[in-house]
């Protein structure tokens, strides 16, 4: 069973991915932490004219068993992330670590911006997970502060903005619900409110697949 779950930052995608591979016993892959563990190395060259060609060394030999969370989490690393993701290179070289894990035996729960369109289109089950901005700013906001960093409330919803129109306008064009996903805002929606629905969400996927 393949499990995709997609949305924009702080939309609470993750969390909910995350709990879908308890409930369901799959692996989880967050696929964001790709991008910022190849956007993170080569943060010294963001604004070099080679960075194209960098990123993509990076990205072919990344180890994607030895990637930490607790040092890509930053507001700066997920800028970083989102200017290496347009790249097509880098892009094609993760997109075969991405369909490695979603094809494993047993299947997977990933959650990313394009899974449900370009990693694993055949997925049994689809989630779209949205939020309004101002809300998804101060998840971000709280997230980061529990690490200990000092957050710019203003800056942080800028960026937020400014990282959906990004991701929006990506010339890959992934970025986008799937015909056959599910839409959950989350804005309402307290962590466990949201994991019920989404549970209820891919039981019901599922159910209509095995009817067919």
């Amino acid at each position: 069973m393949i499990i995709a779950v997609d949305g924009p930052a702080a939309s609470g995608k993750g969390t909910i991915a995350t709990a879908l591979g308890r409930h369901y016993n799959l692996p989880h892959l967050d696929t964001g932490l790709l991008y910022r563990a190849v956007g993170r190395e080569v943060r010294a060259y963001i604004d070099m004219p080679d960075l194209e060609d960098r990123a993509l060394v990076v990205a072919r030999d990344l180890d994607t068993d030895a990637i930490d969370p607790e040092f890509l989490m930053s507001a700066e690393v997920g800028v970083l992330a989102s200017k290496v993701a347009v790249f097509p290179g880098v892009r094609q070289a993760l997109f075969e670590a991405q369909r490695s894990f979603a094809m494993q035996p047993g299947g997977a729960v990933l959650d990313g911006r394009d899974i449900g369109t370009v990693i694993a289109p055949e997925a049994d089950a689809k989630l779209f997970i949205v939020a309004d901005p101002a809300i998804r700013a101060e998840r971000r906001a709280r997230q980061l502060e529990a690490r200990g960093q000092t957050v710019d409330r203003e800056a942080m919803l800028a960026e937020i903005v400014a990282r959906d129109e990004r991701d929006r306008n990506a010339p890959h064009g992934g970025f986008r619900p799937a015909e056959d996903a599910v839409l959950l805002d989350t804005s309402q929606l307290d962590i466990e409110a949201a994991i019920t629905a989404a549970i209820a969400e891919v039981d019901a996927a599922i159910a209509r697949k095995s009817a067919f």
